[in-house]
């Protein structure tokens, strides 16, 4: 079962996280188990890898700003990163960091159990 601690020591800013659910932490750990199975993943990976940019930065954008609300900070600097690569269509190879992404959410993931 997730907690604010192991969120805590994932990296996430539970006190943000929480104020954006108005402090309703049932509310708060729903969302954040949602993330994992979040399909923009995988449709980030797909659009990258087909070298579809446009595609790919709609998916990261939408990431980041859902990670970004929940404050989970590992995942949101990560997209983050991608999303600003993609916002100038940037041409180069992202394999490194969709799995820093990947294995930050899987680490997320463990969490939720």
């Amino acid at each position: 079962m997730i907690t604010l601690d192991a969120l805590k020591e994932y990296g996430a800013d539970t006190e943000k996280g929480l104020a954006m659910c108005m402090g309703n932490e049932a509310l708060y750990f729903r969302l954040v188990g949602s993330v994992p199975e979040e399909p923009r993943f995988a449709e980030l990976t797909a659009a990258i890898e087909k070298k579809d940019y446009d595609a790919a930065f709609e998916s990261a954008h939408a990431l980041k700003g859902v990670l970004g609300n929940l404050s989970l900070t590992p995942l949101y600097e990560k997209a983050s990163a991608i999303t600003e690569l993609l916002r100038k269509r940037t041409d180069m190879d992202y394999s490194g960091m969709i799995k820093e992404l990947t294995d930050a959410k899987d680490a997320l993931a463990k969490l939720c159990g």
